[in-house]
């Protein structure tokens, strides 16, 4: 019978446990909510792996393929986004300020792994049908436009969900940045800047294990 969790969701499991933790007992002590935040945006962060954890399962690339495909691309800004929540770390005492740097950090790394994580398996699931030349295209785009959506979420502070909400507003202020760069430097800078620093670290994490196999096969 095949197993319900890999270990790889497992060890997810506990290390958003151990955030959920941390902020159930600030909140406990302190009845300080000031990082509350955290619930939604590890569930946020989820969601993107879920899609991919099922698109990954499909045998076929057809209409319900396309369609979690484009679930996951809509939602994969928010885990790379808890990145960001660090602009909320500040001291707040009487919590001790390692403490708070404990909480964010481990929020930090929910967001950053869930979102490898479901990148890693949309690339696997795309590596069945298309060549590896388009597949690592097609993961350089995923990072610039998850980049950007989370310019458009920290500092414009639009959601996901506001492509069918508000689309015209999201349209609209794309349209600037896209036919107008030279007047949005900022825009384009954070894009490009943090999907560079997203993609040295997915294909760090990507071919780690490789690395460390290859030079223990050496040794």
């Amino acid at each position: 019978m095949k197993k319900r969790f890999s270990a790889i969701e497992r060890m997810l499991v506990l290390s958003v446990a151990f955030t959920m933790l941390l902020l159930s007992v600030r909140i406990i002590i302190t009845h300080d909510w000031s990082y509350i935040f955290y619930v939604w945006n590890i569930f946020l962060a989820v969601i993107p792996f879920l899609f991919s954890r099922l698109l990954l399962r499909r045998k076929k690339f057809n209409a319900v393929s396309v369609f979690l495909m484009a679930g996951w691309l809509l939602f994969f800004p928010n885990a790379p986004y808890i990145i960001t929540d660090i602009f909320h770390y500040t001291e707040r005492p009487p919590v001790p300020a390692w403490y708070d740097l404990l909480l964010v950090m481990s929020g930090t790394w929910n967001g950053l792994v869930l979102g490898i994580l479901s990148l890693m398996q949309v690339e696997k699931f795309l590596s069945r049908f298309m060549k590896r030349i388009l597949v690592q295209i097609s993961v350089f785009a995923s990072l610039l436009l998850c980049s950007y959506g989370i310019f458009l979420g920290r500092f414009l502070r639009f959601n996901s969900w506001d492509i069918f909400i508000h689309p015209h507003d999201l349209i609209y202020a794309s349209a600037h940045d896209v036919f107008q760069p030279q007047h949005h430097l900022k825009t384009w800078g954070f894009t490009f800047l943090f999907a560079a620093m997203m993609g040295i670290i997915y294909f760090t994490i990507r071919y780690l294990p490789r690395l460390v196999e290859q030079k223990a096969t050496a040794v």
